[in-house]
């Protein structure tokens, strides 16, 4: 079992609303794991308070309840990510009639763990993360009604199949896509090139789109029983850069590094010549534009023997380069991963 504690891992607490048979409604397992979406003024919340808070997630499901961790997500580690996406199959895999997950999550390393769950969850069914921008306290918190329509889209027929999803604001985005844009407003998390996937209306769950990147079953990535994933690290280029970091990358025993790039994959002299002699030293360098809208397209990173991120910003190229690499270290194959996810 990893080193980080799983609380409840048996049997999930159950939330039954009185009077209500347990039963008659679609069955959801919320995994909670801290961030704002459970601060309040005495702390963080425990999961079953959480989702205790807002009852009327009943109206919609049978909602079980599993705290698996309680820490503000930039705490968030890839061993956290591993022991998460296990829970996750082990849940669908004990259950054939489980309609959805939903993870509570901090809103500050979401799109990561969505986008890591998104190739290595290996169901269907919709897994929906869901923050809050506001704490429980707070006027207007957003929390109680993004879990509320977190689970409506976890238990909507028409969920199944788009991969993980991220649902806040009412807005329903492909894990893929979605950033986190603003460090203050309720509508932070946007698909700035691609849209949104549907929304969390008052009267329906509505999907107008659908992703055609390979995701969850279709995706090659198995990690069961990983205790660990290979390390690869992200450094930036800026003016009058020297590319040094990239050496003491190497030096230090990376496994591989993104470059946040200029726009287009253009890079400073020093971090070019830096980019070079890293690659031809073996290591896996993938370049990222620091712009978020639009792929890098031409050969920036051809004549120096270096990846290139398409339209994947650096933290999400960094998680499909340490899967890619869980699986090989050749180049032309890790691109190619890079082009498909």
């Amino acid at each position: 079992m990893s080193v980080f504690a799983v609380m409840s891992m048996g049997a999930p607490r159950s939330i039954a609303a009185q009077g209500t048979e347990e039963g008659t409604r679609p069955r959801v397992v919320v995994i909670t794991t801290g961030g704002t979406i459970a601060s309040s003024p005495g702390g963080s919340l425990a999961g079953d308070s959480l989702v205790a808070a807002v009852p009327e997630v009943l109206e919609h499901a049978d909602v079980r309840v599993e705290e698996i961790y309680r820490i503000g997500s930039s705490q968030m580690t890839p061993r956290h990510w591993l022991t998460l996406a296990a829970r996750v199959n082990d849940l669908f895999a004990q259950d054939s009639a489980l309609a959805g997950i939903v993870v509570t999550h901090g809103t500050d390393t979401l799109e990561e763990t969505a986008f890591f769950l998104n190739l290595t969850v290996r169901d269907p069914r919709p897994v929906v993360l869901v923050g809050s921008m506001r704490s429980a306290d707070a006027v207007s918190a957003d929390g109680p009604a993004n879990l509320i329509n977190a689970v409506r889209v976890a238990v909507s027929p028409d969920a199944g199949g788009h991969g993980v999803l991220v649902v806040l604001n009412e807005d329903i985005a492909a894990a893929r896509d979605v950033w986190k844009t603003h460090n203050q407003r309720v509508e932070t998390f946007r698909s700035p090139d691609l849209g949104f996937l549907g929304y969390a209306d008052p009267d329906a769950v509505v999907f107008h789109r659908r992703t055609l990147r390979p995701h969850t079953t279709e995706s090659p990535f198995d990690v069961d029983g990983m205790e660990s994933l290979p390390e690869v690290v992200i450094v930036s280029d800026y003016t009058g850069a020297d590319g040094a970091l990239l050496a003491r990358a190497a030096a230090a025993g990376a496994d591989g590094v993104v470059v946040i790039t200029f726009a287009g994959g253009r890079m400073s002299a020093g971090m070019r010549e830096g980019v070079r002699a890293a690659a031809a030293a073996g290591l896996p360098v993938v370049l990222a534009s620091r712009i978020p809208g639009g792929r890098i397209v031409g050969q920036p990173a051809a004549p120096l023997g270096a990846l290139l991120a398409a339209d994947l910003p650096a933290h999400k190229a960094r998680i499909l380069l340490m899967l890619g690499l869980t699986r090989t270290r050749e180049l032309g194959e890790l691109q190619r991963l890079l082009e498909i996810f």
